[in-house]
């Protein structure tokens, strides 16, 4: 009996990792790159680039990308020639792609040039959230019949990236040039508050419980921290460098954020407030995406167009991908 326990186990023991590779396969890791206008599909089993998506646009280029729940569509926003704040074409469209096909199958056109940038999926609502910041505003979109449904304004310029609270209530932008944080109620479509926060802010994320939002002060190494209850600036954190892009772990301790300058990401303990470690990447770090399974953590390096696998086990980079240059955007595909 011992010995059919032993080679049940065992038995359980190899499916269940054979399980594991499998689901882990039918999923994919997508990498949006500015310096060639392509979307690069990492396989997360071996860990490298299998296929790569041309955009085809010519002088202008995707940013960020998201994917929808079933990870058979991605949403990818065609922003510009440039950065935030700079002198460029502006962007107008947005492309649908097929996943499993891994091509473009249609395009929506914004009217005018917009410069849509980050697109958010509500899980709840089932909309899709894209930044239009030229227009002062986050546009509405029902990803089913592939139409604007509405905007959102958020009264501020440069309206560049966007969070939502896990409810789909509220939703929060980071104004980069006004430096502010801008409070959005998106079943009213309209905005609720204007945080004040530095001379100049970059990226947003939000903590697991809704309690707390993240964004970068770009004009000293500080992580600022708002309550989103009194909707004011909590507190600062200090960084090694100027901070970027950021997320936080899936059990909720720890928030990882790049360091573009410092090539690093800095791990803040969320119960102390304040950096437990920093970890050594290629260079110029820009988003982090945590894996669902809460057990790698992506980084893309923007300068060596790689992405960094860390492990949040052993807190250690496991591997360098190689994708494309200026490497920036990343969406999981989860099939």
């Amino acid at each position: 009996m011992q010995k059919i326990s032993v080679l049940s186990a065992l038995c359980v023991g190899v499916c269940a990792m054979a399980l594991s590779s499998a689901t882990m396969e039918a999923q994919s890791l997508l990498v949006v790159n500015q310096g060639d206008a392509t979307v690069s599909v990492v396989d997360p089993v071996t860990q490298q680039k299998v296929a790569v998506i041309e955009e085809k646009t010519g002088n202008v280029h995707g940013h960020e990308i998201t994917v929808s729940p079933d990870g058979k569509t991605a949403y990818l926003p065609i922003y510009g020639s440039t950065g935030v704040g700079k002198p460029g074409i502006d962007g107008h469209e947005m492309f649908f792609i097929d996943v499993p096909s891994r091509t473009i199958t249609s395009r929506l056109d914004f009217g005018h040039g917009i410069r849509p940038h980050l697109p958010v999926l509500d899980p709840v609502s089932g909309l899709l959230y894209v930044t239009t910041e030229l227009d002062k505003t986050v546009t509405v979109i029902d990803p089913k019949t592939r139409k604007i449904v509405g905007t959102v304004p958020t009264g501020q310029e440069q309206s560049h990236m966007l969070v939502l609270s896990h409810d789909g209530k509220l939703g929060y932008t980071a104004n980069v040039g006004p430096g502010t944080v801008s409070v959005l109620d998106l079943k009213e479509r309209k905005t609720l508050a204007v945080i004040p926060v530095a001379g100049e802010v970059q990226r947003i994320s939000i903590s697991n419980d809704d309690k707390l939002v993240f964004t970068s002060d770009y004009t000293k190494p500080q992580l600022v921290v708002i309550d989103t209850a009194t909707r004011k600036v909590k507190q600062t954190i200090a960084l090694p460098n100027l901070g970027y892009g950021s997320a936080s772990t899936k059990d909720g301790k720890w928030l990882l954020i790049a360091v573009p300058q410092a090539k690093q990401v800095a791990v803040i303990d969320l119960k102390a407030m304040k950096v437990a470690r920093t970890i050594d990447v290629p260079a110029l770090p820009q988003e982090v995406l945590i894996r669902p399974d809460d057990k790698v953590a992506y980084v893309s390096c923007n300068e060596s167009g790689q992405v960094a696998a860390i492990n949040l086990g052993t807190w250690a980079v496991q591997k360098i991908i190689s994708t494309s240059p200026l490497a920036d955007g990343l969406g999981w595909a989860k099939r």
